[in-house]
């Protein structure tokens, strides 16, 4: 059956639980968590482990009750975010009026500036936020102010302050963080478009305006350019847009205008805004949004923190099954007793010798000289390269006093292959007086049958 993976939020209070734990562990009652029982298990799952971690830490807010300084950071940044909200709606409906004169009437391109100037500007910096990773210029500065609003206040080492630190850490920082912010942006500057969207549409409802434009610098062909250019896409939308004729019969100091030049300058200003201040916002809010979702989808724990370990340890120790990984084939069978009378036969003349694991305190015979002991996978590889070009008799020299293995039998077995020399196999001993006994002695008798040496060819000193 497979488990639930935890979501963003039950992840986020597990954080909260490690920040006060690790500053106010001697204070907490640890009661209902210490009831847990250690769940061994032969492989880590980390959906597993976070189940375990979050019923830990719902054990852990009950019995402490800290319930209220959990859930009181989200609290405090949704108010921030509605006060950012309204000042958005506040600072909107001020930039509407503010394009409004007295003499009823509305200069067009002075409200778009106050209206969609900033809200582009913001989008600019954003975009630039997000593709190089900025999170300050993703966010703005009402994001940012509404991040910052919750933990105004400065106390210290308390299970409120620190539960908000931890808070903050997990769903304002990082990839979840830029998000975050950016779906508050967003929310931000849809408010401040509506609601100055909103007023315009109640005011020019109420009373009758005389549209505007005028211009000091720029030449006087630009904004009426301008507006041909603006005015294009909303003309697939079927809305209406001033003419040429319209567009120099509202330059400032005109005053007369008829009810058909008011309707297309109203409808220019309300598309205006429409496909470019709300939709744009509209998409990037949407797309923000779905974005948030998936990095609280994908977001971990940092489980290479030393609480974390600790409690890896306590809550999931590693079952260990043991098992033989390299099995002898043989293990089943019978050793086939060997019956030889070990005899020291001759050492043959101009013999070349090769040593297997052997120490310094091992005495070869005084006509022998070995000239090479294979100790690594690097002095194998020379072993096997010398013996392939010598000729002649070759003497093996193990050491007796050791039971043989398979490691040793595959090393005489690459000799042999190897070589085109008579093999000999030496049991060799530290002391010479001291006989070699008699079960060690018949284990290298197997050795050499496997290895198809000769009884008569295997040499005890």
């Amino acid at each position: 059956m497979s488990v639930k993976k935890n979501s963003f939020a039950e992840l986020v209070r597990v954080e909260q639980i490690r920040v006060i734990e690790s500053v106010k562990s001697e204070e907490l009652s640890y009661d209902g968590a210490a009831e847990m029982e250690s769940q061994s298990m032969a492989d880590f799952k980390y959906t597993d482990f976070t189940q375990r971690l979050t019923a830990r830490a719902n054990m852990l807010i009950r019995d402490n009750r800290l319930e209220d300084a959990i859930v009181k950071p989200r609290q405090q940044f949704m108010r921030a975010g509605w006060v950012c909200l309204i000042a958005a709606v506040i600072l909107g409906c001020l930039a509407a009026g503010n394009a409004v004169s007295a003499l009823h009437t509305l200069n067009i391109y002075w409200l778009l500036s106050v209206l969609l100037g900033f809200h582009v500007l913001s989008l600019i910096l954003w975009f630039i936020g997000i593709a190089l990773n900025v999170q300050g210029l993703s966010s703005g500065v009402a994001a940012q102010l509404a991040g910052w609003w919750p933990f105004r206040k400065k106390e210290k080492d308390t299970a409120e302050s620190l539960a908000r630190l931890a808070w903050w850490e997990s769903c304002l920082t990082g990839t979840v963080g830029k998000w975050r912010i950016s779906v508050l942006t967003h929310q931000f500057w849809l408010s401040y478009l509506a609601a100055g969207l909103l007023l315009l549409i109640l005011l020019m409802l109420a009373k009758q305006y005389n549209f505007i434009w005028g211009t000091t610098l720029l030449p006087e062909h630009s904004l009426p350019r301008l507006t041909e250019s603006l005015g294009q896409p909303l003309t697939l939308v079927g809305l209406e847009i001033p003419d040429s004729q319209q567009i120099a019969a509202s330059r400032m100091g005109v005053i007369k205008q008829d009810a058909q030049t008011r309707s297309a300058w109203a409808q220019f200003l309300i598309g205006v805004l429409l496909i470019y201040g709300l939709l744009p916002r509209l998409l990037l809010l949407a797309f923000s949004a779905l974005m948030l979702k998936w990095s609280e989808r994908r977001f971990k724990l940092d489980l290479y923190l030393p609480y974390y370990i600790d409690l890896r340890q306590r809550l999931m120790g590693r079952k260990d099954n043991s098992r033989i990984i390299d099995a002898d084939p043989l293990a089943d069978e019978e050793p086939v007793k060997v019956f030889c009378t070990p005899v020291n036969n001759a050492i043959p003349e101009n013999a070349h010798a090769v040593g297997i694991e052997l120490d310094d305190s091992v005495i070869w015979p005084g006509s022998v000289t070995c000239r090479l002991n294979i100790i690594d996978q690097q002095t194998h590889a020379d072993a096997v390269k010398l013996v392939s070009s010598l000729s002649g008799p070759l003497l093996i020299g193990v050491a007796a006093y050791r039971l043989p293995d398979r490691g040793i039998q595959r090393i005489v077995k690459d000799l042999l292959a190897a070589s085109r020399c008579n093999p000999w196999l030496v049991l060799l001993n530290k002391n010479p007086v001291v006989s070699v006994a008699d079960n060690r002695e018949q284990a290298w008798f197997r050795l050499a049958q496997a290895c198809k040496i000769p009884a008569e060819q295997i040499i005890t000193q």
